[in-house]
Formats: structure tokens, sequence, C-alpha cells
């Protein structure tokens, strides 16, 4: 199933770039693997996959211990401070950066282990009271700050649009968040590179690439559906 359902999704990523004029080796699908057993990650890493979200902290660190195969793995739900200490030296990049105060967090603990942490900024395009993520004008407020670091290195933005039944309805925020991308890095601020775009979950990924997604977080249409009674 994990073979089939992986098949279906990378010929749905070459469609949507196809469409958009994009080359396929430009968008990175991360696999959501939160809940899943670490066989199904291994299985995954035998048909090439190597990047690989988690939401909890301590799933993340469980998984990053045990897995026989180094891949990279992306923190994607949202990260409280006191938890940050355990993964700046594990996470390839932490998408959720949502407060000065977080990003102050990072830059500490990165600084005691002596490591460089990749992150993005979370932005709640849709003001989504449900969501985290900064608000689009409050931006400039957070990487004025971080441009100062010396052990962050903030790579782009992410965010996780409504949840919706048409894909469709998503796209004008997909478009909004391409176009900050753009407004910021044409600015040229120190510390910031606006190369990634992490946007687009299972139900609506092809919209976000067509839109300049450069990452997109699919869990379901590669796992299935998940039990979160276990």
């Amino acid at each position: 199933m994990l073979k089939e359902n992986l098949d279906n999704v990378l010929e749905n990523i070459n469609k949507a770039c196809e469409k958009a004029g994009r080359k396929p080796e430009d968008v990175t699908l991360i696999a959501v693997s939160k809940t899943k057993p670490l066989s199904d990650i291994e299985e995954l890493i035998t048909y090439g996959i190597k990047e690989y979200g988690e939401n909890k902290v301590q799933e993340l660190c469980d998984k990053y211990e045990a897995v026989s195969t180094k891949v990279n793995w992306h923190l994607i739900g949202h990260l409280q401070t006191n938890k940050v200490k355990y993964i700046v030296d594990k996470a390839y990049l932490i998408h959720s950066v949502d407060s000065i105060h977080l990003a102050q967090e990072i830059e500490k603990q990165a600084a005691k282990k002596d490591v460089a942490c990749d992150i993005l900024i979370q932005v709640n395009i849709a003001h989504e009271e449900t969501k985290f993520g900064i608000d689009e004008t409050n931006i400039y407020e957070i990487l004025d700050t971080v441009k100062d670091f010396e052990h962050i290195r903030v790579r782009g933005l992410m965010t996780i649009a409504p949840f919706v039944d048409n894909p469709e309805d998503n796209r004008g925020y997909f478009r909004k968040m391409h176009q900050l991308l753009l407004d910021i890095k044409s600015k040229n601020i120190d510390n910031v590179d606006m190369s990634i775009l992490s946007m687009g979950m299972t139900n609506d990924y092809m919209v976000a690439i067509e839109e300049g997604a450069t990452m997109v977080r699919v869990g379901t249409g590669i796992f299935g559906e998940r039990n979160y009674n276990i």
C-alpha cells in the first residue's frame, strides 16, 4: 500500500509541476510520519524518501535515535519553548517558529550545543483562531530580531492552510504566501534566505505546488488514515 500511495503522490507532484511550468526536483516531498511506526519509515526509505515530518518533539527524538539510516527530520508541529533543547541538534528544519520568544530560545539552545539551526517562520495567512503562526503584518518584526542571531538561519516560510473540501478554496492563501516570500526576498535581509515555502498537505498539495510551494507535507496521502487511539 505504501508504495502505491507514494507513487500516486509523486505522480501528482509531477502533474502539478508540469501545469505550473516547474521542475519536479524543485519540490521536496515531506512524508508526515507522525503516529506511524518506524517500520513504515524504514519501508519508505527503501523507495528513496529521506524527508520525514513529525508534530511532537518526543516522537521525533525517539525515531531519530531508532531509524537505521540517516534521514532528515522536520519538526512541523507547534514547538513549546521548554522542548527546544531536545531538538535543536536533531531537527533538519523547524517549520513552526511563530514568535520572537521561540526564536530567542532556539538561538539560546543552539548556541549551547554549538549548532546552527535552520528554521521557517510560520504564518497564519488565513487568520484562523485555531491555528498557530504569526500575522503576516508582523513578519518583519520577527525577521528584524533573528537577522542578528548567530545560531539560527531563516530559510523561508511555512503555513497551514484551512482544511477545505475544495482545494481551490486555498489557492488565494497559497498565492499570498508566495507573494510574501518574494517581498521578503527582495529586501535582502541579513541571515534571511527565502528559498523554502512549506505549504500544502494531502488535500491541497497540488494547488500549493501550482502557487509556488517548494515543500509539501503529505501524511494521509502516503500512510493512509491515522488511528489516534493507539
